[in-house]
């Protein structure tokens, strides 16, 4: 019991902490949701993943747990097969794809920080799902660019998950509209981005925070005017926006 105890103030302080990763105003609240809901259907691999990237200094960087478990139900619904993912980290919204996807599903992973995937990439092994995921170290718009040219890509992915750089997700919309299926999704991380979208200019922000937010601004006004796509902006995590492509 007293090893509950202090997994759930270490929980809860870290919540406080990084407390972007919920816009929920009552951390009580956000805490009832992870320990009703979340917490007791999460796979092992997947609390295994999230512990171990609690450790690592940059932990702000990952997918919240509550979002984790939303992307894995949403794969399923879609029936999801083949799919992209840009912005790793670690890999924890990785691994909630992977044991979404069908055996023989595909995940094109691309992240700039290789050294970040193979600290998460043992567990990921250990869940059996390492073969559904081809990384790419470096940056994803060249990769964008080459299946861009290479007709055989456009229209071929089921879904989309972007977490990466905030100041890159419009160049990334342009080239991803062509390349997910009519009735396929995007989804964009971050999209509410720390509540910072409705701070008054003279609020006291994090530098990145304030750095971003413009780039973060710029996207969802671009995403609500895009006839091309359905959108559903959610406050989950961080918030997320959902891009269904319907021409």
């Amino acid at each position: 019991m007293a090893n509950n105890g202090e997994e759930q103030k270490t929980q809860v302080s870290r919540h406080q902490e990084v407390g972007h990763k919920s816009l929920l105003q009552s951390d009580d609240l956000y805490q009832y949701i992870l320990e009703t809901s979340v917490y007791p259907r999460e796979p092992e691999s997947m609390k295994e993943l999230r512990e171990l990237t609690a450790k690592h200094p940059w932990n702000i960087m990952t997918t919240s747990a509550d979002e984790g478990q939303f992307l894995n139900m949403i794969l399923k619904l879609i029936n999801a097969k083949n799919t992209m993912e840009i912005g790793v980290y670690t890999g924890y919204s990785l691994l909630a794809t992977a044991l979404a996807l069908p055996e023989d599903g595909k995940i094109l992973a691309m992240d700039i920080n290789r050294e970040n995937y193979e600290l998460g990439l043992p567990v990921i092994q250990k869940a059996g799902v390492a073969h559904k995921i081809d990384f790419r170290e470096g940056p994803a718009l060249p990769v964008l660019d080459q299946m861009m040219e290479d007709g055989k890509f456009h229209g071929s992915f089921d879904f989309i998950f972007v977490d990466a750089d905030k100041d890159n997700y419009l160049n990334y919309h342009n080239r991803l509209i062509e390349l997910v299926k009519v009735g396929g999704l995007i989804g964009y991380d971050n999209t509410l981005w720390n509540g910072s979208v409705v701070a008054p200019p003279d609020a006291p922000l994090r530098k990145y925070v304030r750095y971003y937010r413009d780039f973060v601004l710029e996207l969802n006004k671009a995403l609500a005017a895009d006839p091309r796509i359905e959108i559903c902006m959610l406050p989950v995590g961080d918030g997320i926006t959902l891009c269904r492509r319907i021409s």
